[in-house]
């Protein structure tokens, strides 16, 4: 009952905030506008809790205004957010019923409101008249409800929300599942009422299925209480919408004859003057023709709402407005309410694949929850079958399917304007999104069909073609119009008036499946040569990406791989590169394999462009760690090159050479070093030493030196291979700057830390300029550089660097990613030394469990990694399962690589470690004394790793008793340390003061 809580405001004026949600915008304009008739102000206040903030801080943040709240209560007040019930009776008791003289309520619905509602003793305003109503709400905020004062005036507020306007004709009903548009709400409203008198017009525009009538509608009934007249005109007809403008004219009670014309003339007079009505609001529903129809629209003191697919209405005393698709959030709450049985994540998929379409949300939606289909199987079956109504559901709210909407608007345009039917189907064969449509107006007029020849060379008909479509809404011109099209077109690429379109994929759907079989075939051919000429013919230039980033999506549209020509074949070769080069891998492969089974059967497998695609495609493959797959696929290949063509063939040699690379991916090394080095034999016999060719087989000769841990031999190759380089392909180069990576790697592999970092500093700079910061190669050269940065001891700035690398990479290539596990291992090392040793061990175990699955637990990264976690085994104290991993560590590198091997010698200084820790100190010596024997042999005697083995011997001879020894074997090593790290370096330091050394296995470039 009202009254029945304590009272809220004290006497004299106050300040109320009225919490409302959008849906009960006319609940909340009433109440307002009776307090400040009574002398109180009024803060409104729509109620859109967002997402992820408690909802007992979003009730709490209303009471920082002073006075009380006045929160009006309706189902929609607990649909938004949405929040659980028991969400709702943890926050009501919390905050509401905690402040019990800060709250107040009514109630504007009859439905069931949750349980925890009771707290607020809403006052009831369903079922009364206007007068109790006002009565009720000043009772419940504790105001006296004595007569208005005389300096209430007597303007016309807002009309009582359950008594109808004085004329009210035509509307729609309200759709109860309209979501979102609040900003658009607001925006209409703002600019009506702002809007001088005879220019109150504003005009909704957007393409079909946006959702622009029911957003009028929803206009009228949100702000309807605030006009005495409201009235809807359908308006895609002039006689039709004469006579419903006639129609108006003994509701508004005119007296006149029954001849409709004079009715108009009198509706028109009416209206313009405001009498008997001078608030009123008409609405002209779907007006795409605004020369038809303008000179009907009213002047005078009240409101125009017109929706439109033209935006043309801005030449006609309107302010536009778009309607654009929904935003994801609105989307995903929208088919919540229309699809109950589906989770937010399907919602999501949903409403991704149709790309936020209301109308296409509501009838998919609709058939959705009165199925039992999956709707990534339902996504599957649109786009085989595509949009038909077989598999929609129409609604009250939504009434014309989508398909039937878009096929009467296609007619439409093929009677008035054939030319932009042919221009909008040439845009089927791009792809869905932004259509470069400039293309094919660069391409010379006697290549163009006669349907296409007077259309594209005439710069006229090509805009009035363009403006066409735009008027109907069926594309949006990026540079033409209100609106540009950014999202969808590649960095680096501007858009010039009509060179850029952009069409809705199922719109562009329907088109391509309308078309008939010669202009299909006609048209799919303007289309291939038109990327074809587009191909800037520079794959590995990142100067070229933005243009090869705009060709890729269209190749699959444009079916560039069902056809025999050279210049197709050119183009998807050159695309292929460009993805490797520019880190698009997977796009990449899908590409290759569909390419690869598409000219086998048009060519043959043995035909020259086999061979080229193989190689790209063995790229790729190689890029995401698929190595024996890849070694497969080169084999076959080298083995009939070398059979058919002859050793010394170059594309033999290509093969070759890329085999080599297979092998060291699968730890091979010594095999992937004997082809290298045979390979680089036969460039520099049939090429020279200053062609790219041979100096790329240089570079991979390098990568397998370093692998076999040959570093000096490495970068004596890779640094004659950067000076080459460097002279022949310029400093910038992509390949001149992976050739300062592989220098600096060498560098500090050896030891040579400063030299790695400076070399590798500048390295960096030049690789975010030229490739971008989260190119593939960028975030190997700023890993390389965080390893140096950490040798040296800057330990600070290393760490940045690791997360940062890793971040970008996990989102880039994702965390299986052969680049991920390398930049993961260091960041796992790192984490363990000088961070979080649980984050440590997640990673170790991550990079573990990735490399065993990859390669196989026996290669040398599995088994290297495995020593890293041996260490972190070590740091938490469970050092029994420490010498296990430490281990068979050992073991397996030995198997892997050999006894002299870097990776091997470190891995017994980690083990001598643990045999030590668990007392069998004898065996610890003979390790430490065998690595260090080996390491200086193998290394020299003041390498690093030659260094640790040394302090661990001392150690070892320490722990034996045998301290003369120890601390001349000690001194030297430290003699050492200083001279080759510096004194103050974090490894001599750590030598000083005794402690143990340790090893990290570092995952290196194949």
């Amino acid at each position: 009952m009202p009254g029945a809580r304590k009272r809220v405001a004290e006497s004299g004026p106050q300040t109320v905030t009225i919490s409302f949600a959008g849906y009960n915008r006319v609940w909340a304009a009433w109440i307002g506008d009776r307090l400040e008739r009574r002398g109180h102000a009024v803060v409104y206040q729509r109620w859109d809790p967002q997402e992820g903030t408690p909802l007992a801080d979003s009730l709490r943040a209303l009471t920082l205004a002073p006075g009380p709240v006045l929160v009006i209560l309706s189902t929609w007040y607990f649909q938004l957010g949405p929040r659980t019930q028991a969400e709702w009776h943890t926050a009501l008791t919390e905050v509401v019923a905690s402040e019990p003289g800060r709250f107040a309520a009514v109630s504007v619905t009859t439905d069931a409101l949750p349980p925890a509602t009771a707290v607020f003793a809403a006052a009831d305003l369903t079922t009364v008249g206007e007068q109790e109503a006002e009565r009720r709400v000043l009772a419940r905020l504790g105001m006296p409800a004595d007569p208005l004062p005389a300096t209430a005036g007597t303007r016309k507020g807002p009309r009582f929300p359950n008594d109808p306007s004085d004329v009210w004709g035509g509307v729609p009903r309200r759709n109860t599942r309209f979501t979102g548009r609040e900003p658009l709400l607001n925006d209409a409203y703002h600019a009506l009422k702002s809007a001088e008198e005879s220019a109150r017009v504003v005009t909704l525009h957007g393409m079909s299925g946006v959702g622009k009538t029911q957003l009028a509608a929803e206009y009228v009934y949100r702000f309807g209480a605030e006009y005495d007249v409201v009235w809807w005109v359908a308006a895609d007809k002039r006689a039709v919408c004469r006579q419903r403008l006639a129609q108006l004219a003994p509701e508004l009670g005119l007296s006149t004859g029954v001849d409709y014309g004079e009715r108009l003339r009198a509706t028109r007079i009416a209206l313009r003057k405001g009498d008997p009505y001078g608030r009123w609001l008409i609405v002209f529903d779907g007006a795409d023709d605004p020369e038809e129809i303008w000179d009907l629209v009213p002047e005078g003191p009240g409101d125009v709402l017109i929706t439109a697919r033209n935006p043309d209405w801005a030449q006609h005393n309107s302010l536009l407005l778009e309607v654009p698709a929904y935003d994801r959030d609105e989307s995903v709450s929208f088919v919540l309410r229309r699809a109950p049985r589906l989770t937010a994540r399907e919602a999501d998929r949903l409403a991704e694949a149709l790309e936020d379409l209301p109308l296409l949300l509501d009838q998919t939606a609709g058939w959705l929850n009165d199925s039992d289909m999956t709707v990534d199987e339902y996504i599957a079956l649109l786009e085989q079958e595509g949009i038909d109504e077989d598999v929609v559901r129409v609604s009250r709210d939504f009434p014309t399917p989508f398909r039937t909407s878009w096929s009467i608007l296609l007619n439409r345009l093929r009677e008035t304007v054939p030319e932009a039917v042919t221009l909008l189907r040439l845009c089927a064969f791009f792809a869905p999104g932004a259509i470069p449509v400039r293309l094919v107006r660069d391409l010379p007029a006697d290549e163009l069909p006669e349907s296409l020849r007077g259309l594209v060379g005439n710069s006229v008909r090509w805009a009035a073609a363009i403006n066409k479509l735009r008027q109907y809404a069926v594309v949006r011109a990026a540079g033409v119009g209100d609106r540009e099209i950014h999202e969808t077109m590649p960095e680096g690429l501007g858009a010039v008036p009509g060179d850029t379109l952009y069409m809705h994929r199922l719109v562009h759907q329907i088109i391509r499946q309308d078309m008939p079989q010669e202009e299909h075939d006609e048209l799919i051919e303007v289309v291939r040569r038109a990327l074809a000429a587009a191909d800037p013919g520079q794959p590995t230039d990142s100067r070229m990406w933005p243009e090869y980033a705009e060709i890729v999506p269209h190749l699959k549209w444009a079916d560039v791989l069902q056809t025999t020509s050279p210049a197709m074949h050119t183009l998807v070769l050159d695309c292929l590169q460009y993805m490797y080069y520019s880190g698009e891998y997977t796009p990449g492969i899908t590409l290759s394999t569909r390419a690869m089974d598409a000219w086998k059967a048009q060519l043959g497998d043995t035909h020259p462009r086999i061979w080229d695609l193989t190689h790209n495609y063995a790229n790729l493959l190689r890029a995401v760690g698929d190595y024996a797959h890849c070694e497969a696929i080169e084999r076959t290949a080298v083995n009939y090159l070398r059979e058919n063509h002859g050793a010394s063939d170059l594309t033999h040699l290509r093969a070759a050479g890329s085999l080599a690379a297979d092998l060291r991916g699968l730890g091979r090394y010594d095999e992937a070093l004997t082809i290298s080095y045979w390979v680089l034999d036969a460039y520099l016999d049939l090429l020279g030493e200053q062609d790219a060719r041979t100096l790329n087989a240089q570079n991979n000769a390098a990568v397998s030196l370093r692998l076999l841990g040959r570093y000096q031999d490495a970068l004596d190759l890779d640094m004659k291979t950067l000076i080459a380089r460097r002279r022949l392909l310029k400093p910038r180069h992509r390949w001149s700057l992976f050739s300062e990576i592989h220098v600096s790697s060498d560098q500090r592999l050896l030891g040579r830390y400063n030299e790695a970092e400076s070399l590798q500093a500048q390295s960096v700079r030049v690789h975010r300029f030229v490739l971008g910061s989260d190119n593939p190669q960028t975030l190997n050269a700023e890993h390389s550089l965080a390893l140096a940065l950490y040798r040296i001891g800057r330990r600070r700035e290393a760490a940045e660097l690791f997360t940062g690398v890793l971040e970008r990479s996990e989102r880039v290539l994702g965390e299986g990613h052969p680049d991920t596990l390398r930049f993961a291992a260091a960041q796992s090392c790192f984490a363990r030394e000088h961070g979080d040793i649980d984050q440590a061990r997640e990673i170790s175990e991550r990079v573990v469990d990735g490399y065993t699955l990859l390669l196989g637990a026996a290669h040398p990264f599995a088994v290297g990694t495995r020593s890293n976690q041996a260490l972190i085994m070590r740091a938490v104290g469970e050092r029994d399962q420490a010498r296990e991993l430490a281990e068979q560590a050992l073991a397996g590198m030995r198997a892997a690589v050999g006894d002299d091997h870097p990776w091997t010698l470190g891995c017994a200084i980690n083990a001598s470690e643990m045999r030590s820790l668990r007392g069998d100190v004898e065996s610890a010596a003979e390790l430490s004394a065998d690595t260090a024997s080996r390491a200086a042999e193998a290394l020299g005697r003041t390498h690093p790793l030659t260094l640790s083995a040394r302090v661990a011997v001392a150690a070892d001879l320490r722990t034996l008793g045998d301290r003369q020894a120890a601390d001349k074997t000690e001194a030297e090593a430290l003699e050492d340390l200083s001279s080759t790290l510096g004194p103050q370096h974090p490894h001599t330091m750590s030598a000083r003061s005794r402690t143990r050394p340790y090893w990290d296995f570092e995952p290196q470039i194949i």
